[in-house]
């Protein structure tokens, strides 16, 4: 039976805005108060999809969250109806009013980990979705999140979408953002390779943290994670991410590198013990299949310093496979636009001695300026033909399916929004119309609890 890595991206939301709410992303925090266009962020990323699927990558879509997110701020204390809700929010507390705006559900990588059932004890695929408790307006996601899931991922024999690991600040889990899995093939066993930025539970000193910006993925989430999955201890590792990387600005190890079946590439200051850590992948991948070699490709501070890096987001890109030992990496235009790393990339490809034969530039400007590069703005799931049959039918990107999305967008998305437009009741109305239609149009059923309020129609 054919197994293939199905690539979930998602949508971008009515709602999206810069207001800099990621502390230790440089992108977001730098661009703060900038004028939006959603309109622009939502087609580039559709963009990028259907370049995807054009490639022989199987794309799927996942719908964006309900914003502003009026329960959420109920819970906060505004009352009243909807209106005075956002007014109230808005007058007291507008940086409240713009984390229950935060779009920052389209970067799906941090959805969740998962696990296809080729690594499982259970042998069904299993989705722990992240906790995201290191920011208060990702915080707010996950039961979202678990609904999609469950919608999207719904018969119960062949797929398990657990509770996010609980615990607070001391067991933050950020998802597939921190975690990498490495196979021969992706319907072959695969090591999983999570990646912590600090342990909260043991000695302090043994695990030396950033002086700058918080860790936001913890040891104990990570093996939380690894044992909700079901993974047997032969199939994962567990390694910390360099401090001084996190201070740079390496807010998810998908910044700092990126793996894709046998292709594991990454920067030098990456890890606090690198040579150990790619000497421990390449003896667990080895050991887990008989024997196959890891192909590594390191990228050295000298060819590409780290804030090249970091500006660029070449590591947050996307590493696909498109052919039988051929691989395409998918990068933003800022790597294009910077020139350490464009020779890089270039001298990579025309090397000849790696499975990636090609580098795609997209533009992704809107979701860069919010610290979301190709990486983010997609969950990898590795499913098996008989799997991917058993999804809705209007998850997956088609060229039918394209071109509704595309219409959709540009039928409802503003091509401006500002700050002051999140308390506008008018922009609540119409991002609950736009997705009225949107699950409709996938499928999806009521999705929303907006849907579900007894006498609506």
């Amino acid at each position: 039976m054919a197994t293939t890595e199905m690539n979930f991206d998602g949508l971008v939301g009515p709602t999206h805005n810069y207001a800099g709410l990621s502390h230790g992303n440089l992108a977001s925090m730098s661009h703060r108060g900038a004028v939006s266009n959603p309109r622009a962020a939502a087609l580039q990323g559709l963009a990028k999809m259907k370049a995807l699927a054009d490639l022989g990558v199987p794309q799927g879509v996942f719908p964006p969250h309900e914003r502003p997110a009026l329960a959420t701020l109920r819970r906060l204390g505004f009352a009243g109806t909807d209106a005075a809700v956002l007014a109230a929010a808005a007058r007291q507390a507008p940086a409240l009013l713009a984390a229950c705006s935060s779009a920052s559900n389209m970067w799906v990588a941090n959805a969740a980990t998962v696990a296809p059932s080729s690594d499982t004890r259970d042998g069904r695929v299993h989705f722990t979705p992240a906790n995201l408790v290191s920011n208060f307006h990702r915080s707010i996601e996950p039961p979202q999140t678990m609904r999609t899931l469950r919608a999207v991922f719904r018969d119960e024999e062949r797929f398990a979408v657990h509770d996010p690991v609980p615990g607070g600040s001391a067991m933050g889990d950020e998802g597939a953002a921190n975690h990498t899995r490495l196979a021969p093939a992706h319907g072959q066993r695969g090591l999983h390779f999570f990646v912590y930025g600090h342990r909260a539970l043991g000695p302090r000193r043994a695990s030396p943290g950033p002086s700058r910006f918080a860790s936001r993925q913890s040891l104990e989430a990570s093996q939380a994670v690894a044992r909700s999955n079901l993974l047997g201890y032969s199939r994962f590792c567990f390694v910390q991410q360099n401090p001084g990387v996190i201070d740079a600005g390496v807010f998810h190890n998908d910044v700092i590198s990126v793996g894709n079946e046998n292709v594991f590439l990454y920067h030098d200051q990456a890890f606090v013990n690198p040579r150990r850590t790619i000497a421990e992948l390449r003896l667990k991948y080895s050991a887990l299949n008989r024997g196959a070699e890891l192909i590594v490709i390191r990228v050295r501070s000298s060819r590409v310093p780290l804030a090249d890096a970091v500006k660029s987001y070449l590591f947050n890109s996307q590493l696909v496979t498109v052919g039988r030992g051929r691989m395409v990496l998918v990068v933003p235009s800022d790597c294009e636009e910077t020139p350490r790393v464009r020779k890089f990339l270039d001298e990579l490809v025309a090397g000849g001695d790696t499975p990636i034969e090609q580098v795609r530039v997209f533009p992704l400007k809107e979701s860069m300026r919010n610290g979301g590069g190709p990486a983010c703005l997609r969950l990898r799931v590795v499913l098996s033909d008989a799997e991917r049959r058993l999804l809705p039918p209007g998850v997956v990107l088609t060229e039918t399916t394209y071109a509704a999305l595309v219409e959709w967008v540009k039928c409802h998305y503003r091509e401006r929004l500002t700050a002051a437009d999140l308390a506008d009741p008018s922009l609540l109305a119409e991002t609950r119309t736009a997705l009225d239609a949107l699950t409709q149009l996938m499928g999806l059923g009521s999705l929303y609890p907006f849907q579900q309020v007894p006498g609506r129609k």
